[in-house]
């Protein structure tokens, strides 16, 4: 930023400055002996920001950094007496360093692709870890505006049940319905549907006794069919959990990658006799 910005800017801050030891990038904010100069601010300014806008820009900046440095000034007066910054700053990029290249060990060796047979496997031998927390239903549900468009067809559509009257139903909600969940294989949270009707309407106590109806509480009138419900404590069926045992295969895949990778890397070093021990001595 040229010297004739500068003034503009200093000028527009209204605010007294240090004696200046660079015109060109003078000091906008002391804490203690740390400075906050104009030149850390490079890019900050929009294009086509006028002197005004950009001291706003500078004084909140340079608020916000005040307040860091004095928090970190106070931080360094109490730190422990005994507190090894070097050792805590060569850990901290050793990790930084490790994360990076295992980050990349896992892109470039991971098999992210799961079989069918393998994720039932891993489900079969865990399934136990899958028990609901909360009631799950497998069923259709619709909400739909009220006055409800084709009424009566509508109703025809959902008490059929033909393939065909089936697509026609899909195509009816993606047109009129506000909530429209029709995979009849697919499984819901019994909290999900029930957040979508009148309070009090479906919970774990009465699913069972209102297995079918239709309802109208003046601005929807709502649809529902239920076909199976697994209460709280069962085992969730694989479709509800399919996500979750996908991630826990990939994640333990990734583990048996980089343990593996790690393993392989130490003897490789120790016969190259670069790793050496003195334990024993």
């Amino acid at each position: 930023m040229h010297g004739i910005a500068v003034a503009g800017l200093l000028l527009a801050l209204g605010c007294s400055q240090p004696e200046p030891d660079n015109p060109d990038d003078p000091v906008l904010a002391r804490v203690y002996q740390r400075e906050l100069r104009l030149s850390e601010m490079e890019g900050m300014f929009p294009e086509g920001a006028t002197p005004a806008d950009s001291a706003v820009i500078i004084e909140a900046f340079a608020n916000r950094w005040a307040r860091d440095a004095i928090l970190l000034w106070e931080s360094e007066q109490n730190a422990p007496s005994d507190l090894n910054l070097d050792r805590l700053v060569r850990d901290y990029r050793a990790s930084l360093v490790r994360s990076s290249y295992e980050e990349q060990l896992v892109s470039t060796k991971l098999d992210s692709t799961i079989t069918q047979e393998e994720l039932v496997a891993f489900y079969e031998a865990t399934k136990d870890q899958y028990q609901l927390e909360k009631p799950i239903v497998r069923c259709l549900f619709m909400r739909v505006p009220y006055p409800t468009p084709s009424e009566e067809a509508l109703l025809d559509l959902w008490n059929n049940g033909k393939p065909q009257d089936t697509a026609a139903l899909a195509r009816y909600a993606r047109r009129y319905a506000e909530v429209a969940l029709l995979n009849d294989s697919a499984w819901y949270s019994l909290d999900e549907i029930a957040q979508q009707l009148p309070e009090g309407t479906l919970t774990a106590d009465n699913v069972n006794s209102k297995r079918e109806f239709s309802q109208l509480d003046g601005t929807y009138r709502y649809y529902f069919r239920l076909f199976e419900m697994k209460p709280r404590k069962e085992i969730a069926p694989l479709s509800y959990v399919e996500n979750q045992a996908r991630r826990a295969i990939l994640h333990a895949r990734k583990r048996e990658v980089l343990e593996r990778t790690r393993e392989d890397i130490f003897e490789r070093e120790l016969r190259r006799d670069n790793i050496e021990f003195f334990t024993n001595r």
